[in-house]
């Protein structure tokens, strides 16, 4: 199922997670809806500030460096994304789209048998890289390396060690102590192997800043902007990475939502309009897509200064290849079509998740998106 881009090279997925549960409807906005306005007297979004997408739905002008996105139909926003039996615990919902199991504990994570079909052989430690500490679950799977990078200039092992000789040294008893040897036990074995995938990794990442050059300036102080510059100094580098994975938050407002709401997005928006122009510059912007979730949105009503853990929430891809446009049906927020009993008042899901998953996997990657998934699911026609 190999698959190429547009300018004939690997396809080339960029993932950013939202942390903490995105309010959905301060994000896509039924600004027409009075429905809305009324379960809202405090954290709602005027209609008059909201950027229209059309006569029902909007942004809000914290997202204005993406709405451009959207008026070029280069922006898919997929709406009620969800699964069944909807969980409000942000780490068990993770877990749930890491692995793609709604109905009990995954092992396997759905990026790790994604890079693992790529590279079966993991010939390859940096076929995916994650911006951001620690690893997310979406990668979980023995013997599929994955090189995680708190910040580029600096990333590496024992990097302090300033004399060239003195860090080779020190870098190969590194490797004699992480070398697996005959008779040594799997997990031995596996944690050998991972040492020393992390120590070929990190200084083969090392090179990847003094290759780059660009006249973008990306938003000083904002985080994620970091991250995804690092994401197209790695793609300039030609390394080979499929898959690049990045975080931001916490979107966990449950008070003080209206300015910390904001804030998150004018952050991400204005770090992925300058991510953009990078690609562009440097000729990078066909091969690759965009994917933002959260693993859940917040309730219809607000709390008084925020919004709670809710259900049905949304996601968007953007790329070159994408076909923009709306996709499902926006939940529905009149009270009888909310979830009921034992926890009534949040949004119903339309669209499952894992359909998003698969297209991705199998629609732009060229995977079997139902090994990765594990099932079969209906794409979502929101790719070229």
């Amino acid at each position: 199922m190999a698959t190429k881009t547009k300018s004939g090279k690997d396809p080339i997925l960029v993932v950013l997670q939202l942390l903490g549960g995105n309010d959905y409807l301060n994000t896509v906005i039924p600004y027409t809806n009075g429905t809305y306005h009324d379960n809202r007297p405090n954290v709602r979004i005027p209609a008059d500030q909201v950027l229209p997408l059309n006569d029902l739905y909007g942004l809000p002008p914290s997202m204005a460096a993406l709405k451009p996105f959207w008026d070029q139909g280069k922006m898919a926003i997929l709406n009620g994304i969800g699964y069944p039996r909807p969980n409000y615990s942000h780490f068990r919902s993770m877990d749930i789209w890491y692995t793609c199991e709604p109905l009990k504990i995954g092992t396997e994570g759905w990026l790790g048998k994604a890079t693992r079909q790529i590279d079966p052989q993991g010939e390859n430690v940096l076929t995916a890289v994650n911006f951001g500490r620690g690893l997310p679950r979406a990668f979980s799977l023995p013997g599929v390396p994955v090189a995680s990078v708190a910040q580029l200039e600096t990333y590496g092992l024992l990097t302090s060690l300033s004399d060239a000789t003195a860090r080779q040294q020190a870098l190969e008893v590194f490797s004699r102590v992480y070398s697996p040897m005959e008779g040594e036990g799997e997990v031995i074995r596996y944690f050998g192997q991972t040492g020393l995938d992390a120590q070929k990794g990190a200084d083969i990442l090392r090179t990847a800043p003094a290759e780059y050059t660009s006249s973008v300036e990306y938003p000083a102080g904002n985080p994620v902007a970091a991250n995804l510059r690092g994401v197209v100094q790695v793609m300039n580098a030609n390394l080979g990475t499929r898959i690049f994975y990045t975080s931001h938050g916490s979107f966990d407002t449950h008070s003080n939502e209206a300015p910390l709401h904001a804030k998150l997005w004018k952050e991400v928006s204005e770090g992925i309009a300058a991510f953009y122009d990078d690609l562009k510059e440097h000729h990078l912007d066909e091969d690759i897509i965009l994917f933002l979730w959260s693993e859940f949105g917040r309730r219809v009503k607000d709390n008084g200064s925020g919004t709670d853990h809710g259900a049905g929430g949304v996601a968007f891809v953007i790329g070159e290849s994408v076909r923009g446009g709306m996709y499902g049906e926006f939940p529905s927020l009149a009270k009888e079509k909310l979830t009921q009993d034992p926890d009534p008042g949040n949004l119903l899901y339309n669209v499952d998740f894992r359909q998003l998953h698969a297209t991705i996997a199998g629609k732009w990657m060229g995977l079997d998106d139902k090994a990765i998934c594990n099932g079969t699911f209906e794409h979502i026609p929101f790719l070229n």
